[in-house]
């Protein structure tokens, strides 16, 4: 029962160790490039739609605009001071 329970609590450690996903989109760019194969993902750090049809030419993957960015807005927030 003890080498059940200790070896539970390894498992559990060694789950609790592993690294976290990074986040999918960068907010500071406005396009991503978005590859699919035997695994999906997406490359967000592309300035321009024509920069990352480049890119994805001859691969299976295709370029889109990202959700998540920022623009003027992220730059803006950044030089802000709060008092």
């Amino acid at each position: 029962m003890r080498m059940l329970a200790s070896a539970a609590l390894a498992l559990a450690a060694f789950a609790a160790s592993v690294p976290a996903q990074a986040q999918t989109y960068d907010p500071n760019f406005p396009v991503c490039l978005h590859v699919v194969g035997r695994i999906n993902y997406y490359d967000c750090r592309f300035a321009s739609i024509a920069q990352c049809n480049v890119s994805a030419s001859g691969r299976a993957a295709q370029c889109e605009a990202n959700p998540y960015y920022g623009g003027n807005a992220a730059a803006a927030r950044k030089r802000t001071r709060v008092y």
